[in-house]
């Protein structure tokens, strides 16, 4: 009997050692890294409330997140922060469109992945997610300088003034300024004057050349003057002669 429950006694030690065991390297197993969040990142740096909203609003931010993971194209965003957003002047943001806010959004996102020391040999201008990027609709061109980014937009420039993510696929730098697309928010052209009236020309219409019309310019008919002074002077010397006979 005691062998017995001896034998049992060991076979639930063992048992126990067995579950203990697994559980133990279950615990300390590192857990899966999850897919890569843009806004989640944002959140985790602080001071991108604005910029976080507008991703979800747009989404813009599950555009990103779908792109980063389902392909190895990369991606680099500029992320201005919340105080470069209230720079901005009162309801900029709220007067865009909903188009316009994507586009917004889209032009602070680079479709593939440049390292700051990649910023100082890139091709200007650089094309973004927003669309074309000639002159008048999305330009968007990188100047350095030692080891300082700036970013051109034509409406405004900013500065990167960190590094906030980077993963070799993914990379986020923070900017001082939000980038501004020309065609978005390109002053409207001056308007301008109107041409002088020209002068009308005082040239007469036939019409008004007719001596029927009755204008006061028509040209005069001196025939019937003429006639007159012609009998006058006929006149005069029949009476010269005549006075001349009686004396």
């Amino acid at each position: 009997m005691k062998h017995h429950i001896f034998s049992s006694l060991s076979l639930l030690l063992l048992i126990l050692q067995f579950f203990t065991l697994t559980q133990a390297q279950t615990a300390t197993a590192p857990a899966p890294s999850g897919p890569t969040n843009i806004t989640k990142i944002l959140e985790k740096a602080g001071q991108f409330t604005t910029l976080i909203r507008l991703m979800k609003v747009t989404q813009v931010g599950d555009q990103i997140n779908t792109q980063l993971n389902n392909s190895n194209q990369g991606m680099t965003v500029f992320a201005p922060t919340d105080n470069a957003f209230s720079n901005l002047k009162s309801g900029t943001i709220n007067s865009l469109s909903a188009q316009q806010q994507v586009q917004l959004v889209q032009f602070h996102v680079l479709p593939n992945f440049i390292s700051m020391t990649q910023f100082q040999t890139v091709s200007n201008p650089l094309r973004t997610q927003a669309g074309d990027a000639s002159p008048g609709e999305f330009p968007l061109n990188v100047t350095t300088s030692g080891n300082q980014v700036n970013v051109s937009t034509g409406v405004d420039d900013a500065t990167v003034a960190n590094t906030i993510y980077t993963d070799g696929q993914l990379a986020v730098y923070q900017v001082d300024k939000v980038l501004q697309p020309l065609s978005i928010f390109a002053a409207p052209a001056p308007a301008m004057a109107p041409a002088p009236a020209s002068l009308k020309s005082k040239r007469k219409s036939p019409a008004a050349l007719s001596p029927s019309s009755g204008n006061d310019d028509s040209p005069v008919d001196d025939s019937g003057a003429e006639s007159i002074a012609m009998h006058a002077m006929a006149v005069l010397v029949i009476g010269v002669s005549l006075f001349v006979f009686w004396l």
